[in-house]
């Protein structure tokens, strides 16, 4: 695995970032810690989770199965960065979040930290990730709550999720007014070769202020992953926002032609949609989120992967990005 530095900190992390959105809802508790053992195994040391992960009537049960695999002791906490999220209701979909009990109010990240910290059975979390904005709550309150938190030793660094430039500006600009308070150190978004609205300011605004950048959705939700090669095949057919995606003429025939581009280097294309988002300026590590053992090995390979320039020329044609900001939005 190689390593390189979270943002603008001396923190060392993976170029692979292990994502358990999965762990509960789709894999149980004994393949999702064999999953983490043959993480850890492969070098992989920065793991993401959110308070919220098992969904439904299951929220936090993500956590909860991390915790259980710390506790099995063996080194597993102390070679792990875990980064977990604070934003939603932890109340079951459908009911009221009871006030104070969502979103970025220093009560509320107070109580959000103190359970997730209950869940990982863990003293500390390394990366405490705000999951959206909070458009009521202002930067002010928020660092003097995560202040208190960092001198508490309860949390070691700070990042965002799903932030806009602006917003990141506006954080890391409130913290600078605070004497000791390090900002925001890494903003994970939505950013892949088919999704690159990320390059027009979260991306500058991210490297303008030392935030390492962590981009979720590598695959596009399934889309970069070689679906049409699979359904061809009689594997596992696109559903959800792939097979909306799909049925749009147009974006089906992009898919196309990135996975005949593939087939004639023979690459496959989940592996080079992971490797190109390593080429990219500013990335950290993208998210990987295997549902099974065998997925995980296939991200691993990206890592090892060399993208020619030839093939990188190739896919800009195939998936232009914006171009350079702010050029690309100004004229």
């Amino acid at each position: 695995m190689e390593y390189t530095q979270l943002g603008r900190t001396g923190l060392k992390v993976g170029r692979l970032v292990l994502g358990t959105m999965n762990f509960g809802p789709q894999t149980d508790e004994a393949d999702s810690h064999a999953i983490m053992d043959a993480a850890l195994d492969a070098g992989i040391n920065l793991f993401d989770t959110a308070n919220v992960y098992g969904w439904g009537e299951n929220k936090g049960r993500t956590e909860s199965i991390i915790g259980n695999w710390f506790a099995k002791g063996g080194g597993r906490r102390e070679k792990v960065v875990i980064a977990t999220k604070v934003y939603s209701s932890m109340a079951a979909d459908g009911r009221t979040a009871w006030p104070n009990h969502d979103k970025l109010s220093a009560l509320s990240i107070r109580r959000a930290v103190d359970a997730s910290l209950k869940r990982l059975r863990t003293d500390h979390i390394d990366l405490y990730q705000f999951h959206h904005i909070d458009r009521n709550t202002p930067f002010e309150e928020i660092w003097q709550a995560i202040d208190v938190l960092v001198q508490q030793g309860k949390i070691l660094y700070v990042g965002s999720s799903n932030f806009p430039g602006y917003k990141i500006a506006q954080a890391n600009e409130a913290a600078a007014r605070r004497s000791g308070t390090i900002g925001l150190v890494s903003e994970q978004c939505l950013y892949n070769l088919a999704e690159r609205r990320a390059e027009m300011e979260i991306i500058p605004a991210a490297r303008e202020y030392g935030l390492g950048v962590i981009p979720w959705s590598p695959l596009n939700g399934g889309l970069l992953g070689g679906i049409i090669k699979k359904e061809v095949q009689g594997g596992r057919r696109a559903s959800g926002r792939a097979a909306d995606a799909l049925a749009d003429p147009t974006v089906r025939a992009r898919i196309q032609s990135y996975e005949d581009l593939l087939g004639k280097h023979g690459l496959e294309p989940g592996e080079v949609a992971l490797a190109w988002l390593l080429t990219r300026p500013g990335v950290t590590g993208p998210i990987v989120g295997p549902r099974t053992a065998g997925q995980l090995e296939s991200a691993l390979r990206a890592v090892e992967l060399e993208l020619s320039e030839e093939l990188l020329g190739s896919l800009d044609e195939i998936f232009p990005g914006p171009g350079p900001s702010p050029e690309a939005f100004a004229w």
